[in-house]
Order: C-alpha cells, then structure tokens, then sequence
C-alpha cells in the first residue's frame, strides 16, 4: 500500500472528513484491521484565509509548498490538497515536491465524465466560482460547460463556508439557502451540482435533493484510495 500525503486544515473540519473516507476507503478495499498510510500536514488556516481574502496568493503557494515538502520528506507517495480554492496555487506545489499531486478538479471531472455530464453548476469559495483556476480547467481539460449562481448567491454561498462551515457551524436556513441556489443551477441546465469546497458535504448531501450533486471531498478521498491500493 502506498501513502497518502494530505495537506490539510483548510478547514480542520473537512480534513477529518478525508481522514475519516480514506480510512474507510481502504478498509473496503483491503478488509481486516487494515487502515491507511496517511502523512498528514496541517496548516493554521486563519493565516491562509486572511491571506486569500488580501489576494496575496503567492504568500499561500510558500507557505503550502513548504507543507507538501514536510509531506514528502515524511514518505508520501502522492499528495492531496485537501481543499478546494487552494488548488490555485497547485502548480507551485507540484514544483516544489517531487511526487505527483492528485488534482480535485480532475478527480471530480473524471466521475463527470463517466457519467456523461456536460453542463455542471459549481458552487464553491467566490474565489472557486469566479476565478479560472478551477472553472477554466474544468472547461480546457474536460469540455465541460460551467454555470455558477448569480453575485447575490455567490456572495452567500461564500459567507456561510467561511462563516459557518469552517467553524463547524450547521443552520437550517443556510441549509435551505444552498438547496435553493442548487435548484437554480439545475432549472438553468445544470445536470449536476458540484459541492467544490470541501466543507459543503458537511451541509447537504444527496438525500436532500433529486439533483444530482458531486461531492469533492468524497470523490478526491476515493481517488486516493485507488492510488494507494493499485498494485505496479
């Protein structure tokens, strides 16, 4: 079995979430008492974020190059950012480390593919949904069409990740406000809905909608999985 390297605490909250899907990932596939080799780094996301919203991107692609050395100096044999938004800055991880980095647009992309999907709705950080580093790779790489909601439900989709989400906070209302902006997505042509923060699994999952929804953190955990278990 491979290991798994995870850069995580963009939020804590979701990296338990892929601690938890690749554990129990691997215990599927291998049974027993068998668990993952995990090496994990993570960061205080309080610097991240205040980083993000000042747009100082670069201050983030150092901090978290140096995060994925550590990962990789700790015997990782593939890397995971186990975030959304951060993937803006994959390339400079990808150079500063010499395993391979496991990429959440194109694990989630591959399953759009798969199922024949071409029109997504994506909702995510603004970032996420208004910058190109996720958008245009979803569209150049895979052909696929992208709708995000509008700038009012942008801005509310955004609040409640960074406000609530990040902070382990769950409410009805903000519950209901994403499942309505799901539903526009769907009524504009979306076929599915991807839930592009890895903390939005944590607010609504497949049973609270017909809409067909792609969780990223489950689908980028799976794909690890694979990688780990897949034999030379």
């Amino acid at each position: 079995m491979k290991t798994i390297g995870l850069l995580g605490g963009m939020s804590w909250e979701s990296t338990l979430s892929y601690y938890k899907a690749i554990n129990e990932g691997v215990k599927v596939g291998l049974g027993g008492l068998h668990s993952a080799k995990i090496a994990l780094y993570s960061v205080d996301f309080a610097e991240i974020e205040a980083l993000q919203h000042a747009g100082d991107w670069p201050a983030t692609a150092t901090i978290l190059a140096q995060a994925a050395q550590r990962v990789a100096a700790a015997g990782a044999d593939v890397l995971l950012i186990c975030t959304n938004t951060m993937h803006k800055v994959a390339p400079a991880i990808q150079a500063a480390i010499d395993i391979p980095l496991l990429h959440i647009a194109d694990a989630t992309a591959a399953v759009l593919v798969e199922q024949g999907v071409k029109t997504v709705g994506l909702l995510g950080t603004a970032f996420t949904m208004e910058q190109e580093f996720y958008k245009g790779r979803l569209t150049d790489h895979f052909g696929l069409q992208v709708l995000v909601p509008n700038e009012d439900d942008r801005q509310l989709v955004h609040q409640v990740i960074y406000q609530e989400l990040c902070l382990g906070k769950i409410t009805t209302e903000s519950k209901a406000d994403y499942l309505r902006i799901i539903n526009a997505l769907a009524a504009e042509g979306a076929e599915a809905v991807i839930l592009g923060c890895t903390e939005i699994g944590l607010l609504v999952n497949q049973a609270d909608t017909e809409v067909p929804l792609l969780d990223t953190t489950a689908i980028h955990a799976e794909a690890a999985v694979k990688f780990a278990l897949a034999t030379e």
